[in-house]
């Protein structure tokens, strides 16, 4: 129980995320069945942060950018999230939902459950649309992760077998 807690709250740290939690749920041995639940809790975890951050975190860093202490971290923040929905929005035109999905998916540095969101929220998408293709990209990433990770830690070959033994 403590190790399906453990991967939940990393799977909520920004940057880490679904992507750094599921290569720690199979470094535990997580496998089988104990391996789905890992990758389930991951997704959960991952997404619990998405409303508030679409909600709240584009106003708490415009608040927070002149202030003494955190001003250029909050900037910094704005700024990449600014830069994040103009860049996805020029590179994609009308499939907004599709870049956003696929931004969040593929498990790249930069990319991610928060900085899809603080994206979509700085390009005033639906909140209903951006939750689903943030959803749906971080259960792409976890895909994408599980197989990377049982990969690493099997070899390839070892992959047909543990899905033949599952």
């Amino acid at each position: 129980m403590l190790n399906y807690l453990i991967i939940f709250l990393i799977s909520m740290v920004p940057i880490v995320e679904l992507r750094g939690a599921i290569p720690v749920a199979v470094g535990m041995g997580m496998q089988g069945t104990e391996l789905f639940w890992a990758y389930v809790i991951c997704v959960l975890g991952n997404m619990v942060p998405v409303p508030f951050i679409f909600l709240f975190a584009r106003k708490i860093l415009i608040w927070g950018k002149d202030k003494k202490y955190i001003g250029k971290f909050f900037t910094f923040c704005y700024n990449k999230g600014e830069k994040g929905g103009k860049k996805l929005q020029e590179k994609t035109g009308r499939g907004l939902f599709i870049a956003l999905m696929l931004f969040v998916g593929i498990p790249l540095p930069g990319t991610g459950a928060w900085t899809g969101t603080l994206a979509a929220s700085f390009l005033d998408m639906d909140f209903k649309k951006s939750i689903i293709a943030v959803m749906c990209g971080v259960l792409i990433a976890g895909v994408i992760m599980g197989a990377a990770s049982l990969a690493v830690s099997m070899g390839a070959g070892g992959i047909f077998s543990f899905l033949a033994n599952s």
